[in-house]
């Protein structure tokens, strides 16, 4: 399917014009740029990628869906820059938290969850892209497999280092725990999206890890 095109306006024209100093024109295609992130994020957030246009974008930055095409060719393109945007901002959130190891990285996962609570936006993108990356072809499935494959490395190494310094049993199943936990925490998400008063994504993400990490718990001599 072509990608959705629009006459050309005046604000769409690119930003590259001769007269300005080479600092002034990148700063302004940087702003474009950031502007139709955040557009995009929303839109997708709201409608999903199949649903979501180009045209509905391109309306809350002020110009056409062929001015999105001066700087993202398609909206596949589009929504791989989306999604790696939310990721350099939960990269930058968790950075205080890297060296973090065992037991003390899963509980950083509760601080995770309440920072969830305080952002609706990106919690519903990534709820809602998740979601529809499993049907066929879609654009951001690749992206979604891979973040699931990285996620639980993540928690299956903090449980691995538990368990081998005794915090854990020697036959604590460190991967179906891991499976669980970002379980929990996702399908968190979805019940807090749609009623946020009733779910305390950071206490019930507290309340799962602790009664996990008690029943793997080695036994009292």
């Amino acid at each position: 399917m072509a990608p959705e095109q629009s006459p050309p306006t005046a604000a769409d024209a690119p930003d590259v014009v001769t007269s300005e100093p080479v600092g002034v024109q990148k700063a302004r295609t940087q702003r474009r740029r950031k502007e139709i992130l955040e557009a995009a994020l929303t839109t997708f957030a709201n409608k999903g990628f199949y649903n979501a246009s180009l045209a509905e974008i391109a309306d809350e930055v002020g110009i056409s869906a062929a001015g999105i095409l001066h700087h993202f060719k398609t909206k596949d393109q589009l929504l791989t820059e989306v999604l790696h945007t939310r990721d350099m901002v939960d990269i930058e959130e968790a950075a205080h938290g890297q060296e973090l190891v065992g037991l003390d990285f899963l509980r950083h996962l509760v601080d995770t969850a309440a920072l969830n609570s305080t952002r609706p936006g990106i919690t519903q993108l990534y709820a809602v892209m998740s979601a529809e990356s499993v049907t066929t072809d879609h654009p951001a499935q690749e992206w979604f497999r891979d973040r699931y494959v990285g996620l639980r490395e993540m928690v299956q190494t903090a449980l691995a280092q538990a368990r081998d310094i005794g915090e854990l049993r020697d036959d604590a199943d460190v991967t179906e725990t891991a499976i669980a936990i970002i379980a929990v925490m996702d399908g968190l998400q979805v019940q807090w999206l749609l009623d946020p008063g009733a779910v305390d994504m950071a206490a019930v993400t507290h309340r799962t890890i602790d009664a996990l990490v008690a029943s793997l718990a080695p036994e009292e001599d």
